[in-house]
């Protein structure tokens, strides 16, 4: 099987997407990093194979191909991507854009169009900077930070994007997943990551608590209600099987940041596996 540069995101979703990959240096050599910078990566060779987000597939340098069945979706609130606003929606002038965010930042966009029916001007902003709204109007925050951000504490609304995706389309959001170059994985390898995906779902309880710091013994309350909050988390607003719904929802997301000038122009996905190229070829 071939040996493969892996290029993960760091935050608690990915997570169960890589459970006990650490210990198969035999396939994979595994690093963590933010969505933009995986993309980055990827785009720049610098890894095989990227958890990058959705919209940088339409970026590459050549035409990747995703590993099939596997990615960061939600089917309603997700819970980690979110306007964050001082205002109400409808009187929003100035976002801040989360500079670990591609992906949602394209959707951002395409929200305000589409469903929100404002124009506002788009600044790029440090993910501490997204979290005070500084500056704007609202800002969009991504992964932990906005999970863990207790919005009304700070006085802000916080909008779910998730779950405005699919008011406005009834479908799922596909956030990221794996992808790279045509070559860049084999069966095996895909065996492997999908085997990993289906023991980290099935032991997601106990990585929501590590990931929070949980120790096996009682724990403090508020490290107690992180943990929950956590595994909850996971089993309740990310999903990791890309199905036949999650690809309608990923081409509906290309159509439209084709539309509003995201990207220069959509196309089909296309998955690693002659049967998955010819599924997304029809």
């Amino acid at each position: 099987m071939r040996y493969v540069r892996l290029g993960a995101v760091g935050y608690l979703n990915a997570r169960p997407l890589v459970y006990g990959l650490e210990k198969r240096s035999d396939l994979f050599d595994l690093r963590f990093d933010v969505p933009s910078k995986c993309a980055t990566l990827l785009h720049a060779g610098e890894i095989d194979l990227g958890m990058i987000p959705s919209i940088e597939y339409l970026r590459g340098p050549v035409a990747y191909r995703i590993v099939p069945d596997l990615g960061i979706m939600s089917d309603g609130d997700v819970a980690s991507v979110a306007l964050f606003t001082r205002v109400p929606l409808d009187e929003v002038r100035r976002i801040g854009l989360d500079t670990s965010s591609r992906t949602s930042a394209g959707l951002t966009r395409v929200l305000c169009r589409e469903l929100w029916n404002i124009d506002p001007v788009f600044e790029t902003v440090s993910p501490d900077a997204a979290a005070r709204v500084e500056g704007n109007d609202a800002a969009l925050l991504i992964g932990d930070p906005a999970l863990f951000l207790d919005h009304e504490a700070a006085g802000f609304t916080k909008v779910d994007l998730g779950a405005e995706w699919a008011r406005l389309t009834d479908l799922p959001f596909v956030w990221a997943f794996w992808a790279g170059r045509a070559d860049a994985i084999d069966t095996g390898g895909i065996d492997a990551l999908q085997h990993a995906r289906d023991e980290g779902v099935a032991n997601a309880d106990a990585i929501g608590r590590a990931y929070a710091g949980v120790p096996p013994t009682p724990a403090p309350r508020a490290q107690a209600e992180r943990g929950d909050l956590c595994s909850r988390y996971l089993r309740e607003n990310i999903k990791y099987r890309l199905g036949d719904r999650e690809k309608l929802g990923l081409r509906r997301y290309y159509e439209l940041a084709a539309k509003h000038g995201v990207v220069d122009a959509g196309r089909a996905p296309e998955f690693h596996g002659a049967a998955e190229r010819q599924t997304a070829s029809r």
